[in-house]
């Protein structure tokens, strides 16, 4: 597959294939034709004398600070060293790919007036899979994702570390391998490589991704722990959602239904007396995964609009002008970047109420104490549920906002910041627990489906439910279940269990 970078937005879709996949990555040639007409501007810029910010000024706090002509081009490489001042961990190659994907169609957008040759070399990275080391703290989402973006593009000024098929490298010695030019940056180049939210954007796109093959997973889990509680699908009728008709509600609610249908465990309780109405964690699982859902409809939503935007400081106009603007700030990116964070610790706390449930002997309708094979001598799932509650626990404290935090730098000339850097990182973590808290409901559900036998679950949970249990063991004495976690966590993360679902019905 190759992705054409055209004049039209890039996709999603097509950021994710160069980020993850590592897929071919073209400049159309209407791209070079608009890179050629707005460099053009900026020349003239350079040669008219008029002092411009970042052509022949200083940065930030330093704007008033004139340039003289012979050190315009050290002013552009100095400002890529002294921004890569990163500090910590290493981000992942996905978050860099994904970043510096999303900064390509910026200085492609025509209003960052860099060379075509310089918007070439960038995406030589790309397609040599260099990967710039960027650093886990640096950026404070003011004037964009600096620290990260500086360090990408020191790399293509063939300086700093990069990754070579997992290899830490010298990026002189890896350009030298690939066959690529260091960029001797021209005026205005250095603020156009990292004026931008790129890293922000990057990780909200692999995070809708992400969660949102998550939210489905979740209502499949859902499926199987009412099933094993002997839940009711009534309350999932469309004709109950059509009196509240979020469309995230609708869905998650149709997904269960169809999850259901044909379940023999589910019909043969029908009329008894004593489950009058399920718990919240049952009846109200698709108010809540409905709720999350529409929220990352959202998010997905702004992060459409951000592929779509140029995103630079100062933008070149259609007229050919340099103006200073505010673009740059992350705080839309941020603001959704939170509130994921929010919806899926709320879903994953309702996942682990439903594990409870089914590990409770009083709540479970006849399974037995921790879904042990013979409790007291074996304890079961017992301590699974701590670890679960443990995640919920630490997604809770993630979903704190990033956002609504701000420190003021660069001389107070940047007084006010969107930590949008932040909200994403912590995000990613979230994410990963998400994916382990719904891993041990999915363990949980599938033992007590085997020990609901010989009454059968719908055939598409059924099919999931023995996946889980060929994985993990099943019911059974009490053996290591850390591995056993593990095990199920993978088929989670790697699609395995979704990809099963959605071989027997349609998901929305």
């Amino acid at each position: 597959m190759t992705v054409v970078l055209g004049v039209e937005p890039m996709t999603r879709a097509q950021l994710l294939a160069v980020a993850r996949k590592f897929e071919t990555l073209v400049l159309d040639d209407q791209v070079l034709a608009r890179l050629v007409a707005q460099r053009a501007a900026i020349d003239a810029m350079v040669s008219s004398g008029t002092p411009v910010y970042g052509l022949s000024t200083g940065f930030g706090s330093l704007a008033t600070t004139f340039i003289s002509p012979d050190q315009r081009r050290d002013l552009q490489r100095s400002l890529i060293r002294s921004h890569a001042a990163g500090v910590g961990p290493e981000v992942e190659t996905e978050v860099v790919r994904a970043m510096m994907v999303s900064r390509l169609t910026n200085l492609c957008s025509g209003v960052s007036g860099v060379r075509p040759s310089t918007a070439q070399a960038y995406l030589g990275l790309l397609n040599a899979a260099i990967t710039p080391v960027v650093h886990e703290y640096g950026s404070l989402g003011c004037s964009g994702d600096l620290a990260p973006l500086a360090h990408v593009a020191l790399a293509l000024m063939g300086e700093g570390d990069v990754r070579v098929a997992g290899r830490r490298v010298d990026a002189g010695e890896a350009l030298r391998d690939a066959g690529l030019e260091p960029v001797v940056l021209a005026e205005k180049e250095g603020l156009a490589l990292i004026n931008g939210t790129d890293g922000m954007l990057g990780q909200l796109i692999m995070a809708i991704e992400d969660a949102g093959a998550l939210m489905s997973l979740a209502d499949v889990a859902a499926a199987l722990s009412i099933q094993a509680l002997q839940g009711t699908d009534r309350t999932f009728l469309a004709e109950i959602h059509a009196l509240r008709p979020h469309r995230g509600q609708r869905d998650s609610a149709a997904n269960l239904v169809t999850l259901l249908a044909d379940s023999p465990i589910v019909n043969s309780h029908f009329d008894d007396p004593s489950q009058v109405q399920d718990a919240y964690s049952l009846r109200c699982a698709p108010q809540v995964h409905g709720a999350a859902r529409d929220t990352l409809t959202h998010a997905a939503m702004v992060a459409d609009v951000e592929l779509a935007s140029a995103i630079d400081n100062p933008s070149v106009l259609v007229d050919g002008t340099l103006v200073s603007n505010g673009n740059f700030h992350g705080a839309p990116i941020g603001y959704v970047l939170d509130f994921i964070a929010i919806v899926i610790a709320d879903v994953a706390s309702m996942s682990e109420r439903r594990t409870d449930r089914l590990l409770d002997v009083n709540r479970s309708y006849g399974l037995p104490p921790f879904l042990a094979h013979q409790a007291g001598v074996d304890s079961g799932l017992m301590i699974a549920q701590y670890s679960q509650a443990a995640l919920v626990s630490e997604m809770k404290r993630l979903a704190s906002p990033a956002s609504v935090d701000s420190i003021p730098s660069s001389g107070m000339q940047e007084d006010h910041v969107s930590m949008g850097w932040h909200a994403a990182r912590k995000l990613r973590t979230s994410i990963e627990a998400f994916s382990d808290v719904l891993a041990i409901e999915l363990l949980a559900g599938a033992r007590a489906l085997a020990l609901r036998e010989p009454l059968m679950p719908s055939p598409c949970t059924g099919a999931v439910s023995t996946r889980v249990n060929a994985a993990s063991g099943g019911p059974g004495h009490d053996r290591w279940l850390s591995p056993e976690i593990a095990a199920v966590g993978e088929l989670v993360r790697s699609g395995e269990l979704l990809s099963i679902a959605q071989g027997f019905v349609t998901l929305v």
